[in-house]
């Protein structure tokens, strides 16, 4: 399909979530490289979000639970109120024991989202150690939550699991183990499953996840199960044994992932949007290095029904 959005979107803007809301307009949350605030853009195009006046939303605590690493923010509306899932931690120091960052899911609330938004608190899962990256979907009125949590019995920093929600701040089951590092593509720097998000499609739900460390082995791998289907039962899900959207050398675009999915403005074409970097090496730690890139591009359905996502687009400006 043809490329159709400036490549890059929006510069040194990590973790995009982009969703348009049933009025047409599009609203955009990512990870700014200080860590510290919520962003909200929105327009009437997904280009013009590249221009659109960011609006800071939130802000971390001086001190306490929520006052580090503000990662992945994601805007959602359900239930006819918009929420804003994030992970915040207390501490930019690593656990002494598990060797991750410290961060638990909050959760903000709005009934306008360009006005003011209310802290719900924390989305405890019911297993105290490290998440992030939550999402959520909606199949016959039962809310889903999608979200990376560490197992100290696990190896590797985070799995995917999946709970169903009471509401859209509380959960109703016990999480669900989805998905853990296993494969080569998944573990060759650190063992790592993140950054879910759901797609459906005819009949389906496909949830992408990120894998690997954050530099050019950052990759993004597929589970489906059908809409029929138990979801919170591990037994009907499938896993993907190869990544689905991957680093491309000759494109010069490098660790591909952390993605969200939206519609182009014909209300039909689906798009992946995604974060990726214009050079494979990074001088020191990949997170303090701001170059995560968001970029949006079109993908297609194979005659199976499975997404094609094609290769990172070629930087465009």
């Amino acid at each position: 399909m043809k490329q159709s959005y400036p490549n890059p979107l929006i510069e040194q803007r990590a973790d995009p979530w982009i969703y348009r809301h049933y009025d047409g307009m599009y609203y955009c949350t990512v990870t700014v490289p200080q860590y510290d605030r919520i962003e909200l853009r929105r327009a009437a195009t997904i280009a013009a979000l590249a221009e659109a006046q960011s609006a800071v939303v939130w802000r971390r605590h001086d001190s306490g639970p929520m006052s580090a690493l503000i990662w992945a923010p994601e805007i959602h509306y359900l239930r006819g109120k918009w929420y804003i899932y994030f992970a915040a931690a207390h501490t930019e120091k690593a656990h002494p024991l598990h060797g991750t960052f410290q961060h638990r899911m909050y959760v903000l609330e709005s009934d306008d989202p360009t006005g003011v938004w209310y802290e719900k608190g924390q989305l405890d899962s019911g297993m105290d150690s490290f998440c992030l990256d939550a999402t959520a979907f909606e199949v016959d009125d039962r809310l889903y939550y999608v979200w990376a949590q560490k197992d100290p019995g696990i190896r590797g920093n985070s799995n995917i699991y999946i709970a169903e929600m009471e509401t859209p701040w509380n959960l109703k089951s016990a999480p669900m183990l989805l998905s853990k590092p296993e494969f080569d593509w998944e573990c060759s720097v650190i063992p790592v499953n993140e950054g879910p998000a759901a797609l459906i499609h005819d009949g389906r739900v496909f949830l992408t996840y990120s894998a690997n460390a954050t530099g050019a082995e950052y990759c993004v791998g597929l589970l489906t199960a059908s809409l029929d289907a138990p979801l919170l039962d591990a037994a009907s899900w499938a896993k993907f044994s190869e990544p689905v959207f991957c680093s491309n050398a000759d494109n010069c675009k490098f660790g591909p992932g952390h993605n969200s999915f939206t519609v182009a403005e014909d209300g039909e074409t689906p798009l992946i949007v995604y974060h990726v970097r214009d050079t494979e090496q990074i001088a020191g730690d990949p997170l303090q290095n701001p170059d995560r890139h968001t970029c949006v591009q079109a993908f297609s359905f194979n005659e199976s029904g499975v997404p094609v996502f094609g290769i990172p687009a070629k930087r465009n400006k």
